[in-house]
């Protein structure tokens, strides 16, 4: 045992509610956590024998830290009164600087005090967090911490901009953050409970200096570039008590599209009836012949983008009534060209003759563009001490554009034509979503005993119309023309949704460690898919409706679930398991054949999860979850009629239920005064009754046609195992080393020609990270390492895409006199030659950029910009998967210099204007 008593040093105040830690001297790992009681007096008993550290803390004044020991002749420390001296009293000499003076543990919180780390003027959030132990960022503002990924950034403990991380570290000053804390957030519903289900989110919380809540700040830069590349931004941002408002606008062509901004659209994008959580849904925008811009830049094609945003958020009346609102406006337009070739080994093929297999090349050019708004608010009220009311809504309106042309050649293994075909897309589409979410919680009298109902509805229609062009020439075994096949269409898919659905959960404490929750859901989907296809009656008037390319679909869905969640949690020990049951009944009709198709079945979700929580910093995690697969009904009766005659889909109502068993396993460990993080995790899926796709492809006509199936005696199955361990290594000079390990698989069916085909794709990879940071004079962050992949067809095995690679990111940043900066980035990749592809792919992108900053804030940078400074972006990818290989080549931007002018002006706290 450990005790004493804490008071100021020179008013003798008692100092109630110190933060007193027990850490084990060896590794610095929290032992034991508590608070001092009113009089200023603490004890922690049962720590046992061994060598600990005492560390007491209270704002505003200076840590105190003493060793001690423990063991059978000294049972009990007694520390006495701890004098706590005011950090303002004490003398600059005197002072210990550090991480360790730095960092606090608040129970299950590391807090870290931002004012001891060092940053340069006008740095962001990001930059702040990356000299913090433990974290790292990397070049894409993903964030890791204590070997786990961080899935969300709130300010004041509340979102800011959505749920989108970036958004907070890239736009937010860093010189305004006063603790940065870092905790598992649990669940909405575990918070509300109390019954810890063991579900967490690895979260960051940035508080606000309260002399930095009023005031306003931003950002603004602007950029011109060789080749007319240009790329303008501003970010402004106001703070007034417990108001906030922001705003920020973009407009670039350099591959920029904005502070990332996602459509939540509930149910996908495609035009396609699909399972969604045990249900049938028809949703989003067309996927089939009439495929749309989904409005993603992935890098292919040179985009033109202009987005913007605004937030605002706030809290009254003593916080009991909370608003959150968010609008988003943008567009985006991608031109380019790309070609595809790729190579279809058939049951058969040979090493020696290599004839049995397809050859196609698929040159397109497209011009895309999607114009989009969303607005979105969150209102929440306590209606008293033990009830709550949580209302959000959003509306997305979508309108895109869509121009694509196709020219392809197929040949057999000894280069004769099977056919050609010329393909164009024309379209316009207009899509609108809504949401809506009411979530009321309400605890009653008994400790643990809760209710809570949440009631949601989703509106979406989506409306495209365009004409699709395609001319097929066939050729014979001798190279002739067979046969030609023409296909000028008008075509109008419309498709419309309304999903309700209601959860209602109930939880109830049995014993002091032993929980239950238990819910029943019910659900109503009414959702149309009219879609008709004409031909011309006349030049350029489409008019005759094409009955076999038509239909016009009604669902109606009725569905209930029931399920039940028990939970024993005592002391480090936390156990979850349960089930939930979903009945399904739906009928389909269409209404120009009067066909009915109708439906019953039950989707069954066990789950089960057990924690152990060693310490507050250290941790070990296994769970499971099973789930039903139902066959869609494009599986058992296709919904869409494909026109591409060069590949054909047929139904299959003989099709029965997969299953799927998920096993997840995780250990994490964190110590913390010697910043050292380890990571540990695996997962393993396998799917009983699988549904797979049976393709018959015709060697002489080059024609597929493709019909699900379940494959019974076969099981797919996929592992991956991640590793992760990083420390600050003094004897290189405090430089941050960390290493990654990984390898993941996965073993897949199908069936080609009939034949069963069983691939099996590996992949290993090992990564060292480098980083340190001195202000003021240089900065620089590091991973390299090798990769090895394996994919091998049971069909063709002469044919594998076995083969190592090695990839490597460096940033360097120096900092100069006369504020002069100079910043590298490389980012190599390279793939060594395999059986599928006997050339190897090598390509480092540099950039590269010098700027000198203005005033004594520095809030004026004048730059100049390199990017792909070896012009190796040359748009390439290659892919194997089974008995396919595909190389693709595509326009994408390549070497270009700019020039820019940055801006960031802050009158935070009363401060004087910037100059």
């Amino acid at each position: 045992m450990v005790k004493g008593s804490v008071a100021d040093t020179i008013s003798n105040v008692k100092l109630s509610n110190t933060s007193i830690s027990v850490l084990n001297a060896k590794d610095s790992t929290l032992r034991k956590f508590t608070r001092a009681a009113a009089d200023g007096s603490f004890s922690i008993g049962q720590l046992g024998k061994g060598k600990f550290i005492l560390l007491a803390t209270y704002p505003k004044y200076a840590d105190y830290v003493e060793e001690f020991t423990l063991d059978s002749a000294h049972t009990t420390h007694n520390v006495g009164r701890i004098s706590m001296i005011l950090k303002s009293k004490l003398l600059e000499g005197v002072i210990v600087r550090g991480t360790r003076a730095a960092i606090k543990i608040k129970g299950d919180t590391t807090e870290f005090n931002a004012s001891s780390f060092t940053v340069q003027p006008n740095a962001r959030v990001e930059d702040l967090l990356k000299q913090l132990p433990g974290i790292q960022v990397d070049k894409d503002g993903k964030i890791t911490a204590q070997g786990q990924t961080v899935n969300k950034v709130l300010v004041d403990g509340e979102e800011f901009f959505g749920d989108d991380p970036t958004l907070v570290t890239k736009n937010l000053r860093a010189d305004m953050v006063d603790k940065v804390q870092l905790y598992d957030k649990k669940s909405d519903q575990a918070t509300f409970t109390g019954i810890d289900d063991g579900q967490k989110t690895k979260t960051i919380n940035i508080k606000l200096k309260e002399d930095k809540k009023n005031g306003y700040f931003g950002k603004v830069d602007a950029g011109i570039g060789t080749k007319d590349f240009y790329q303008e931004q501003f970010a402004f941002n106001k703070f007034w008590g417990k108001k906030k408002f922001s705003a920020y606008g973009t407009l670039a062509n350099s591959g920029k599209t904005g502070l990332s901004w996602e459509d939540n659209s509930k149910y996908g994008s495609a035009n396609n009836v699909e399972m969604i959580d045990g249900g049938i849904y028809i949703s989003g925008s067309s996927g089939d012949e009439l495929e749309s811009f989904g409005g993603q830049y992935s890098g292919e094609g040179i985009p033109t983008a202009r987005t913007g945003g605004l937030h605002f958020d706030d809290k009254w009346g003593g916080d009991k009534y909370t608003l959150n609102g968010n609008y988003k406006i943008g567009s985006l337009g991608v031109v380019g060209t790309k070609n595809i070739q790729n190579q279809n080994n058939l049951p058969g093929t040979s090493a020696s003759t290599n004839q049995n297999f397809i050859k196609s090349n698929n040159d397109q050019d497209f011009n895309n563009y999607i114009f989009r708004q969303k607005l979105d608010a969150m209102y929440q009220v306590k209606l008293d001490t033990t009830a709550n009311l949580k209302i959000t809504v959003d509306g997305t309106f979508k309108n895109n554009e869509t121009r694509n042309n196709n020219l392809s050649t197929s040949l057999r293994g000894n280069d004769l034509l099977i056919n050609q075909s010329i393909r164009r897309i024309d379209n316009e589409g207009d899509q609108k979503m809504f949401n809506a979410t009411g979530f009321y919680t309400k605890k009653l009298k008994k400790t643990g005993r809760t209710i809570s109902l949440n009631v949601t509805e989703a509106l979406n229609q989506n409306n495209v119309k365009g004409n699709l062009y395609q001319k097929i020439d066939y050729y014979d075994e001798t190279g002739a023309v067979d046969s030609i096949k023409l296909v000028d269409q008008y075509k109008i898919n419309n498709v419309k949704s309304n999903v309700v659905s209601t959860n209602f959960t109930y939880s109830e404490p049995i014993t002091k460690y032993f929980a239950i929750v238990a819910n029943y859901g019910f659900g109503l989907n009414n959702s149309t898919a009219d879609r008709r296809s004409f031909s011309q009656s006349a030049p350029s008037v489409y008019s005759n409706l094409i009955d076999s390319l038509s239909n016009n679909y009604q669902l109606n869905q009725i569905s209930h679930q029931l399920g039940a969640v028990f939970n024993y949690k005592k002391e480090k020990t936390v156990l979850n398991f349960g089930t939930k049951v979903r009945d399904v009944r739906f009928s389909q009709e269409d209404l120009m054949s009067d066909y009915r198709y109708k439906r019953h079945f039950l989707n069954w979700n066990p789950s089960a999860n057990y924690q152990y929580r060693f310490s507050q910093q250290r941790a070990f995690n296994l769970s499971y979850s099973g789930s039903n697969t139902q066959p869609s009904i494009d599986q058992v009766q296709p919904v869409r009629n494909n026109n591409d005659d060069l590949n054909i889909t047929i139904g299959n109502p003989n099709l029965e239920p997969s299953f799927t068993h998920r096993f997840n396993m995780n250990y994490n460990s964190y110590k913390v005064l010697s910043d050292q993080s380890m990571y540990i995790g695996g997962s393993y899926n396998f799917t009983t009754n699988p549904i797979v796709n049976n393709t018959a492809t015709d060697s002489l006509t080059g024609k597929s046609r493709l019909q699900y199936i379940n494959l019974g005696n076969n099981t797919p199955s996929n592992f991956s195992l991640y590793s992760s361990y990083g420390r600050k290594v003094k004897l290189l000079g405090g430089v941050n080393v960390g290493v990654n390990l990984n390898a993941n698989g996965n073993t897949y069916f199908n069936l080609t020609n009939n034949a069963l085909n069983r691939t099996r794709s590996y992949n290993f990879s090992g990564q060292l990270r480098l980083s340190k940071y001195k202000q003021k004079k240089y900065d620089f962050y590091g991973t390299f390492g090798p990769t090895y992949n394996t994919s091998v067809s049971s069909l063709v095995k002469s044919v594998n895409n076995n083969g190592g690679g090695f990839t490597s990111y460096q940033y360097v940043g120096i900092y100069l006199p006369g504020k002069i900066q100079i910043n590298g980035e490389g980012n190599y990749e390279y793939r060594a030659p395999t059986q599928s592809f006997n050339e190897k792919l090598s390509r480092y992108l540099l950039n590269a950029s010098v700027s000198k900053a203005f005033f004594k804030d520095e809030s004026l940078k004048l730059a100049v910009n390199a990017y792909d400074l070896l012009n190796q972006n040359n748009g390439f990818s290659r892919s194997a998967n089974g008995g396919s290989l595909t190389q693709t080549q595509y326009t994408t931007i390549r070497r270009y210099f700019m020039f820019t002018l940055t801006w960031d002006f802050n009158r935070m706290g009363g401060g004087a204007p910037q100059k």
